[in-house]
């Protein structure tokens, strides 16, 4: 397979993830769209890594994998808080926490 199919993959998986996340106004919609852009540049290391034979890629997403997963926990417990004071998972809604 050519690796310039996994970068067109990529490419389309990142717009869709930044459209997403400036059009959705739902914070869990807005976070799934995070999620989907990182998974998107990861294919993109990976497969830059896999094309010049190095391992740097691969351990440089490995690294974005757990950066993420630490972003999961601290975002959906925000949003969790969002929710349960809000009762709305708005991005609207966060900036009346402050009060």
């Amino acid at each position: 397979m050519n690796p310039e199919n996994y970068l067109y993959l990529s490419a389309v998986l990142f717009t869709i993830g930044a459209a997403g996340f400036l059009l959705r106004r739902n914070a869990i919609v807005v976070f799934m769209c995070i999620e989907l852009m990182l998974n998107a540049t990861n294919l993109a290391l990976v497969t830059f890594a896999r094309m010049h034979g190095d391992v740097g890629g691969h351990v440089f997403a490995f690294f974005v994998m757990v950066v993420a997963a630490a972003e999961v926990v601290i975002g959906l417990a925000i949003i969790m808080a969002i929710y349960r004071s809000r009762r709305s998972a708005s991005i609207d809604d966060a900036s009346l926490l402050r009060y």
